[in-house]
């Protein structure tokens, strides 16, 4: 179940990409205005709710895992994943910071969510077949 939730939640994370991109108009589509803004704001919202059961499973249930390489980037990741969820929505309520800042922090973000994934969901489909 955990590797699902994750799954969904970085296919949200990829539409948190494309959304980002097309608010700061690196990609260019139809339609304008604040649509996209409120896409972000609410598939942001709907990935977090889908990784939160997994942090918990993980942090309570499981520890941090020292018994391979995997293991240890994976609970790595992990840690860092909710500090840096924590400065980005900081940034995003903060003013006088360069304007860099947020879209930076938003793929490092993504960049550990995917860590995450390719340590946890992507091995388990891999090396134990996709299964429920």
């Amino acid at each position: 179940m955990k590797v699902w939730l994750l799954t969904a939640g970085l296919v949200l994370a990829l539409g948190q990409l494309v959304t980002a991109s097309r608010i700061y108009q690196v990609l260019h589509f139809a339609p304008g205005g604040r649509f996209y803004a409120v896409v972000h704001r609410w598939s942001g919202r709907a990935a977090i709710l889908l990784t939160l059961p997994v942090a918990y499973h993980c942090i309570f249930l499981l520890g941090f895992g020292t018994y391979g390489t995997r293991a240890i980037v994976h609970s790595v990741l992990g840690s860092i994943f909710y500090g840096t969820l924590l400065s980005k929505v900081f940034l995003v309520r903060a003013h006088g910071f360069p304007g860099w800042a947020l879209p930076v922090t938003g793929g490092l973000l993504f960049s550990i969510l995917l860590g995450l994934w390719l340590t946890s969901s992507f091995w388990f489909f891999t090396t134990l077949g996709i299964g429920i």
